[in-house]
């Protein structure tokens, strides 16, 4: 199945047969058709200066052509042509999976990295797994998503205001990608805030390793991020000046929605709400929304 960017339009075919896609695109280091590297693949998406909307699509579809870490194109590929038995008729979409959500966005999400059998299978953030039930959910029952269900690319869901990413695009062995790889991913991350900069003014963040990978990258995109940089701990709040003098950005710690906080209570449906409308009221989402027509 096709993953389906900020507009709503397909991205590039897949073959079916494998699960692996159609891709002309090498790794950074020489050994196919193109040489560039993350850094200056994310930079060159929003070179021309188009307005947010088209240059989150462009950077979108650039991220989905990205192949710079070995260790994750070869799971993320091999989970796909393999499959889950209960996912057998699925085209995966093995591939890295960009954001979603509106181009304009106040608040943003950032989680961990796509699950194997989730948004790997589906190529929609958080889609069609435990983790994003739980997201969902919460963000629906919030007033920031039409739909407390998420199962497929193409099901009609609309965020409202918010926009969902990753500091790590790709699926990675035991959900745990390693530092090489969550550092070489950032520069899509830092690319995706410097675009939404004009709009975003507040950011959730699902976990410890989303914390430590993300404020390195608001430093870059134009925030002035604390030294010593601010713990993780779920419910903390940092404000951040704008090095340009623009306004400042509100960031939020959260447990992530992983199984293993979920199904320990560890963190619980009402404390995830709390967090939400926390950012939703940072961001000026106090009222329900509606999607953009």
């Amino acid at each position: 199945m096709d993953s389906v960017g900020t507009s709503g339009a397909p991205y590039a075919s897949r073959t079916a047969d494998t699960g692996g896609v159609r891709d002309t695109t090498a790794a950074p280091d020489g050994t196919g058709t193109h040489t560039r590297t993350v850094e200056g693949a994310a930079t060159a998406a929003t070179a021309d200066g188009p307005g947010a909307e088209k240059a989150l699509e462009v950077l979108d579809r650039r991220i989905t052509e990205c192949r710079a870490c070995p260790r994750l194109v070869e799971w993320r590929e091999e989970v796909a042509r393999t499959k889950r038995a209960a996912f057998a008729d699925w085209t995966y979409w093995g591939r890295p999976v960009p954001g979603f959500g509106p181009a304009d966005a106040s608040l943003m999400i950032v989680g961990l990295a796509p699950a194997a059998h989730g948004a790997n299978r589906t190529g929609r953030m958080f889609t069609g797994d435990s983790s994003g039930d739980v997201l969902f959910a919460a963000l629906h029952a919030v007033g920031l998503a039409s739909s407390p269900t998420a199962v497929r690319a193409d099901d009609g869901l609309r965020l409202y205001g918010v926009r969902i990413t990753s500091p790590v695009h790709c699926a990675p062995p035991a959900n745990k990608p390693t530092p090489h790889e969550r550092d070489t991913c950032r520069p899509w991350l830092e690319t995706e805030l410097r675009t939404m900069r004009p709009t975003l003014r507040a950011l959730i963040v699902l976990g410890a390793f989303g914390w430590q990978a993300t404020l390195p990258a608001l430093a870059a995109a134009g925030w002035t991020v604390p030294r010593p940089r601010p713990a993780f701990a779920h419910g903390a709040r940092v404000s951040l000046v704008a090095a340009d003098g623009g306004p400042p950005l509100d960031v939020f710690g959260c447990f992530h929605v992983s199984q293993r906080n979920t199904f320990t209570g560890r963190l619980t449906p009402p404390m995830l709400r709390e967090v939400l409308r926390d950012g939703a009221r940072a961001a000026g989402l106090d009222r329900p929304q509606s999607p953009a027509p």
